[in-house]
């Protein structure tokens, strides 16, 4: 068990998947613009130190746009219009908790309180879509939700969507709370995302375990 995500990641970056991951992402470097920057790509980790993690909220790989990608699943910088599946959770948590949406989709907000924003890809090359989710990220990422599993205290998982779901099966820690619902892309929320009340969900597992619960409001 590692004590903290810079002594896991220090173990990974050890391992041979790992130096072919970097190898990869180094050449595609050379002829295309690869998101986020080098100094973001493990936000979600510096962000929300493994011990203090309550919450995993799990994306697929980063947005592919110029300065979208910040390191967090579903964040944008402040100044980045909101993406549209960003834009359909924060109306779930308005339906949900009666939060009104932010008017900026940086989460660092919710990071900083021990959610775990994460992409199952942690970099993507500019205009090419789940160009990376081949080249090794998911042994890392795996390896990563499978470390936050074994923590003995209550976590929230939040799957959206069916490449989320997946990951089900690295979750066997009965302390944990597992929830599932479609991704909250344009092209889904409507069948199961919206008014999955995932947020409120939350709130209650954390009060029946005597845990403070996540502020979901951004100001």
């Amino acid at each position: 068990m590692y004590s903290s995500w810079k002594e896991f990641i220090a173990y990974e970056s050890q391992q041979e998947y790992y130096k072919s991951i970097v190898s990869v992402v180094q050449r595609d470097a050379q002829s295309f613009p690869v998101y986020p920057e080098r100094k973001n790509i493990f936000a979600a980790f510096a962000k929300c130190p493994i011990e203090k993690t309550k919450v995993v909220i799990l994306g697929q790989d980063p947005y592919h746009n110029r300065n979208e990608a910040h390191g967090l699943s579903f964040s944008v910088p402040i100044g980045i219009t909101i993406p549209p599946s960003l834009r359909n959770i924060y109306k779930e948590l308005e339906s949900d908790l009666g939060i009104k949406p932010a008017t900026h989709g940086n989460l660092n907000a919710w990071a900083e309180q021990g959610v775990l924003l994460l992409n199952s890809s942690l970099t993507v090359m500019q205009n090419k879509p789940a160009s990376h989710k081949d080249i090794g990220w998911h042994t890392f990422t795996d390896r990563a939700i499978s470390l936050v599993n074994e923590l003995d205290q209550p976590i929230v998982f939040m799957l959206w969507g069916g490449h989320a779901k997946k990951k089900r099966a690295l979750l066997t820690n009965p302390k944990h709370l597992i929830l599932e619902a479609t991704h909250p892309s344009p092209l889904s929320a409507h069948n199961g995302f919206f008014g999955c009340k995932h947020f409120s969900k939350s709130e209650q597992f954390f009060s029946q375990n005597n845990a403070t619960p996540i502020v979901w409001t951004i100001t």
